[in-house]
């Protein structure tokens, strides 16, 4: 049975202990915080065990990466070690000084994560279907690569291969940049009134606004030059679109929107694969407890996959809008039923 170690507790750090625990793995986990840690042990009960780590993973803030591989590599000088932070060059330029470290350390970064961090978000499912970056050190060893491609398999991701300066421009740009406009629309729509006839746009935008800004003022300063590229790519388009709104360029605007319409068709969808067109279905309801939970049920029934949802509510009023994907060949017998059943369906 494999042993692995976990130092940090918050949401990855918990996610991964949970998921390794389902695969038999026994977990060993510690935090600063000791209210962190006591909420990691009870998740894990029945899985918990002290013993020779196999694998140690460092799920600390960054700014405490290398200092904690340092210790954990004095106390488990046989185990292998990746860390997760979300930025690499600056981690393994320090530990390739360090070259026994290095041989037995694999740079990685788990594409996964939610707006509310901590222990009290871990899910054992978190990385199924996700992307997880790998930057080996010049020295990693072969056996190193493997086991942890195999934890990373075991967990349900993909894993990517890439250099450090790599994965930290490619970060700045969908991880790093998204988060600063976030918040930087969040800080800017409250200046005035009217903000509570905010709809669903809105919301969905300003979503990555409720992050630790304690964390992300670490992952942001540690990858200055790239954020600060990315920052400045933007500003610039912002700029180009405020000239042709201006200059009333049209012909400008749209191309701009056609550029971010086709752009946003090349993220990838569910499970990390390649977006699918879906048709949407909108049901107006009453607001009151039990009616999310009967559309569901009922979309079971004729055994049809609901691909996404969202939920809307008008000020001062007691319905609701929701709006179901389906994928093209389900979306009109799923109307059918849904009518059938009563409920008031729209085809969006």
């Amino acid at each position: 049975m494999s042993h692995a170690r976990i130092v940090g507790a918050g949401l990855i750090g918990t996610s991964i202990a949970l998921g390794l625990s389902k695969e038999g793995w026994t977990i060993e986990i510690s935090d600063k915080n000791a209210r962190s840690a006591a909420l990691a042990h009870d998740l894990l009960q029945g899985s918990l065990s002290d013993g020779s780590a196999d694998l140690v993973v460092v799920a600390t803030p960054p700014n405490e990466v290398v200092a904690t591989l340092k210790s954990e590599f004095s106390a488990n000088p046989k185990a292998m070690f990746i860390d997760t932070a979300s930025v690499k060059t600056n981690v393994l330029q320090e530990v390739e000084t360090l070259p026994a470290l290095a041989r037995q350390f694999v740079g990685s970064h788990p594409m996964a994560g939610r707006e509310i961090g901590g222990a009290q978000s871990a899910q054992g499912d978190l990385f199924r279907g996700r992307a997880w970056i790998l930057t080996p050190t010049s020295l990693t060893s072969k056996s190193a690569i493997e086991l942890v491609e195999k934890v990373i398999n075991d967990l349900g991701a993909t894993a990517y291969h890439m250099t450090a300066s790599q994965h930290d421009e490619l970060l700045a740009r969908i991880s790093h940049l998204p988060q600063l406009i976030s918040t930087a629309l969040a800080t800017t729509v409250i200046r005035g009134n009217g903000i509570e006839l905010a709809g669903q746009g809105l919301r969905d935008m300003t979503r990555l606004a409720n992050s630790d800004g304690g964390l992300w003022s670490e992952i942001l300063i540690g990858n200055k030059e790239e954020i600060s590229r990315a920052i400045k790519e933007f500003v610039a388009i912002l700029k180009s679109m405020d000239s042709s709104i201006q200059s009333n360029d049209l012909q400008a605007i749209r191309s701009t929107f056609d550029t971010g319409r086709e752009s946003r068709n090349l993220i990838s969808g569910k499970h990390g694969k390649q977006a699918r067109p879906y048709n949407y279905l909108r049901i107006v309801i009453e607001d009151r407890p039990g009616q999310l939970s009967k559309i569901i049920s009922d979309c079971s029934t004729i055994e049809a996959n609901i691909e996404d949802l969202s939920i809307e509510h008008s000020p001062g009023q007691f319905t609701g809008l929701i709006t179901l994907a389906f994928l093209e060949e389900d979306a009109e017998r799923v109307h059918a039923h849904l009518m059938n059943q009563g409920w008031n369906v729209h085809l969006a």
